[in-house]
């Protein structure tokens, strides 16, 4: 006895159908796609990192500000939410070094890498421990990466499908 296989019914228009599809797919700007997805979870690091950076706590008298070192993640520009880490990554270069996209994300606090990892104290006497704040947010934005790059290439598709 033989195995028989049933795929359904098509038509040759709906091969052409599909051939059209694909042929939207293959007109937009595919490139386009790909940076705005880099950027997308380049502004969910963004906004990871902004909120788990600490800020520092002073009192009146001493006339410091905290917040400089949270400010730095993105040039001091206004960040305070989700769009407006978005809004900043967007104005990020997208650099392509072989098969890979990259977007720099630093923050030029001189003492953003103190914090980070952790430092000495002043009398070299003791160890300030870091508070990992971009390798931890680092680490969540890539174990959400999957889901949120299958969501908008579904999203794209379903797009160009129509």
């Amino acid at each position: 006895m033989g195995l028989i296989g049933k795929i359904g019914k098509f038509s040759a228009i709906d091969l052409k159908k599909l051939q059209q599809q694909l042929n939207k797919l293959k007109d937009k700007n595919v490139d386009a796609f790909v940076e705005e997805c880099a950027k997308e979870l380049a502004a969910r690091l963004l906004a990871t990192v902004i909120k788990r950076t600490p800020v520092g706590d002073y009192s009146k008298g001493t006339g410091k500000k905290g917040g400089t070192l949270r400010r730095g993640w993105t040039a001091g520009k206004s960040s305070s939410s989700y769009g407006g880490a978005q809004e900043y990554a967007n104005s990020l270069k997208v650099n392509h070094y072989g098969g890979f996209l990259v977007i720099e994300i630093m923050n030029p606090i001189e003492y953003a890498s103190y914090v980070e990892y952790g430092h000495r104290t002043r009398g070299h006497k003791g160890w300030v421990p870091g508070r990992f704040m971009l390798t931890v947010s680092e680490q969540e934005v890539q174990t959400i990466a999957p889901k949120v790059l299958e969501q908008k290439i579904k999203k794209y598709l379903m797009g160009c499908m129509q």
